[in-house]
């Protein structure tokens, strides 16, 4: 019997496509998102520091979703270790700028561009860069240089910069104090609760459309200690263990389903 079948779902539950309107309410996410949109309200930038898996998608999906097309216009950049010259012009492709010129020249379009967006639509532009822990530390130091207009006398251009603890490690550098002072709200995520993992797990399910959850507490508890209260890590456990429950044409999973799933999922 296949998953859906089994458990009365109308869709594959603990996948990654989730509706924004969908995602379980964690006050925490809630104040991370907040948090960045105040910054964002005033003309500044955030950071969101978080562990791989942990919701930072979400979050800044979250924020997105918040921001009014008629108030702000938003740029996202998935970053990757490259030098300072291809950032950006990476950020020009992503911007429609043309990135043709010296390295001056191309600045010099980006900030033009940014300004254009405030002073001919009154649109604050929003640069949000994803993975931003793969940037090496001159090409985030660079990002000083962009947001700097008029000798720093306009707050014009908002950067968000998303990643795992290692961009936090970044700009605690002594030669990142300067990037590192522009950042007006630094925000985090933690693991779930034990008992949000359960209401967690209880609210996917349902969403996908079972009546009833078919976890029992040995299950959820052993999602709690093996997941560890990361997102990802229990949206797969979470999954492989119903489809291994479905497989044995079992109604209810256990802990040994949730344990034969973390032995196919992970190494030893």
């Amino acid at each position: 019997m296949d998953l859906k079948s089994a458990f009365g779902c109308h869709s594959t539950p603990f996948t990654r496509e989730v509706r924004v309107g969908d995602h379980y309410g964690l006050t925490f996410f809630d104040q991370a998102r907040d948090g960045i949109l105040r910054a964002l309200e005033k003309r500044s930038s955030a950071a969101l520091i978080a562990a791989a898996g942990s919701g930072k998608s979400t979050v800044l999906r979250s924020v997105l979703q918040c921001l009014p097309e008629a108030r702000y216009v938003t740029h996202y950049v998935k970053c990757t270790a490259i030098n300072k010259r291809d950032m950006y012009r990476e950020v020009a492709r992503v911007c429609g700028v043309q990135s043709s010129g010296s390295f001056p020249a191309l600045l010099n379009k980006l900030q033009e561009k940014f300004e254009g967006d405030l002073s001919d639509s009154g649109r604050r532009p929003v640069l949000l860069l994803d993975e931003a822990h793969d940037l090496r530390p001159d090409v985030l130091g660079m990002l000083r240089v962009l947001t700097n207009f008029q000798m720093d006398s306009r707050l014009v251009l908002s950067v968000v910069l998303a990643g795992q603890p290692e961009l936090g490690r970044i700009l605690n550098r002594e030669d990142q104090d300067a990037m590192a002072r522009r950042i007006l709200h630094y925000a985090t995520l933690r693991p779930l609760s034990r008992d949000e993992t359960a209401k967690y797990i209880e609210h996917r399910i349902t969403m996908a459309g079972a009546a009833l959850c078919p976890f029992d507490a040995s299950a959820l508890d052993a999602l709690y200690e093996i997941g560890r209260g990361n997102l990802r890590s229990t949206d797969n456990l979470a999954l492989e263990s119903l489809e291994l429950a479905a497989a044995a044409n079992l109604k209810v999973v256990g802990a040994a389903q949730v344990a034969t799933a973390r032995k196919s999922l992970w190494p030893s």
